[in-house]
């Protein structure tokens, strides 16, 4: 560029050398002529006009529709945001939710857990004592009637000693009175 700026110097020094006006000097060197430039500027608004009339409308109303779309896709990509960023709160509120319940169901199921526990322990301690006592009365009775026989034996064995010893047979009464003796010995 500054090479064209010295040329122009140049011509322009030409042309003062030589006592013509610089800017015809300058006109002359680059071919203008009033004429040809008169028509070549009623050429450029003819193109201007008939591009204006058959493509500049066009191209304008085809950037404004592109310009148009890609203002509605972005507001549709920020209402897609938008709508991803509220179902993530909705999921992460939906998961919190979840997350409490089932601590509550945990909680719920070991109280359960527990109470049926403590009720099997509780039934399982009634059993054990049910089991005792039974065994308890089962030993009273079985030892009642050991000692009962124990009694008769122990009676009668008074009985048949006595009549050795002694020599003599016992009479029923005699027999009634020493087992009773016995007995009251026995039992203190």
């Amino acid at each position: 560029m500054i090479a064209h700026v010295y040329m122009l110097a140049a011509a322009a020094g030409n042309a003062t050398a030589s006592g013509d006006n610089p800017v015809q000097a300058l006109a002359k060197q680059f071919g203008w002529e009033p004429r040809l430039f008169l028509s070549q500027v009623i050429l450029f608004v003819i193109v201007a006009y008939a591009m204006k009339k058959l493509a500049y409308d066009k191209v304008l109303q085809t950037l404004h529709d592109r310009k148009t779309r890609i203002a509605e896709g972005l507001h549709h990509a920020q209402r897609m945001q938008e709508q991803l960023t509220e179902t993530q709160k909705a999921h992460v509120e939906v998961i919190t939710q979840a997350s409490t319940q089932a601590g509550k169901l945990i909680e719920e199921a070991r109280g359960h857990a527990d109470r049926a526990r403590e009720e099997q322990i509780e039934r399982a301690k009634a059993d054990a004592v049910e089991i005792i006592r039974k065994a308890h009365e089962a030993a009273a009775a079985e030892r009642a009637k050991m000692m009962a026989e124990l009694k008769k034996e122990v009676g009668r064995l008074v009985v048949e000693t006595t009549v050795k010893v002694t020599g003599k047979v016992l009479t029923a009464e005699d027999q009634r009175r020493l087992i009773e003796e016995t007995n009251k010995e026995l039992a203190a």
